[in-house]
């Protein structure tokens, strides 16, 4: 375990998909899908189970984290799919030539592919937060969404990702056969986990979605609609969560503006190369 309490994320071999189109943010690829393209992406890759996918959704602090570990960032390289979750990922995708009309929100993500696949079979397991939240949420979503199936939920316990993992977490897994997992354990630590676990568990798509559990089962408060679609979520949250949230926002917001902004003044934002 690094001092950061992180494992290294694997070493990847695999090629970005050319089809999908992406841009550069200071030096995180991010794809430029709409919430629904992005949605049918994803249940496409779960009807497919061709071979295990990882849906990372980006925001600043998953930015931020990687240009501080370079394992981090390996792991976000290695994904299939990188949305534009937070707000200035929405803007720099403006700046290189993809006008998204909404960022890619890790809960809006969760909400469209359940939507979109419930009554076809595509099996859902929700893996991440406290005890107790998982299968709540499971519960709200099946009566939300009829039709959908939902394979299990398992709430890890507390603490840093170890490289070997209690066997009978991932072996619960394994017997549910998901066709996605919705990984709630948030930044770095769920990206983490899904490069470490992509291989072993065999499921068609992991996906990260933050605080999405909490969010969804109402155990935290979500900032009401125009605060999350013009940028001001960040002061919500800090407002809402001062003591765990004062340092990400106020101590990394103002240097990733900074360098947001000189990366677009010096044409660094730039299209993915296409196929």
């Amino acid at each position: 375990m690094s001092s950061a309490g992180s494992v290294p994320a694997p070493a990847t071999d695999r090629a970005a998909d050319p089809t999908l189109p992406a841009f550069r943010v200071l030096g995180v690829r991010v794809h430029a899908l709409p919430l629904d393209a992005a949605s049918q992406q994803i249940s496409a890759w779960a009807a497919l189970r061709d071979r295990p996918r990882v849906v990372v959704c980006a925001n600043a602090h998953v930015v931020s984290e990687a240009g501080r570990n370079a394992g981090y960032a390996a792991a976000l390289e290695g994904a299939d799919l990188v949305t534009a979750d937070g707000t200035p990922l929405k803007w720099a995708g403006k700046v290189a030539g993809f006008p998204l009309k909404r960022r890619v929100y890790g809960p809006d993500l969760m909400l469209a592919v359940l939507e979109r696949t419930a009554g076809t079979g595509i099996a859902h397991y929700f893996y991440g937060a406290l005890p107790g939240v998982a299968s709540d949420l499971a519960a709200r979503m099946a009566e939300r969404f009829p039709g959908l199936r939902v394979a299990g939920t398992w709430s890890p316990p507390v603490g840093p990702i170890l490289p070997e993992e209690p066997a009978d977490s991932l072996a619960a897994i394994r017997a549910a056969r998901p066709d996605i997992v919705w990984v709630s354990l948030g930044c770095p630590k769920q990206e983490r986990w899904m490069s470490l676990r992509r291989e072993s568990l065999g499921v068609p798509v992991l996906a990260g979605v933050g605080a999405a559990f909490d969010f969804l089962t109402g155990r935290t408060r979500q900032a009401p609609r125009w605060m999350r679609d013009n940028g001001l979520e960040w002061a919500w949250r800090l407002l809402s969560e001062p003591g765990r949230l004062a340092g990400r926002y106020l101590l990394q917001g103002p240097p990733f503006a900074l360098r947001l902004g000189w990366a677009a003044l010096l044409g660094r934002i730039r299209p993915e190369p296409g196929p």
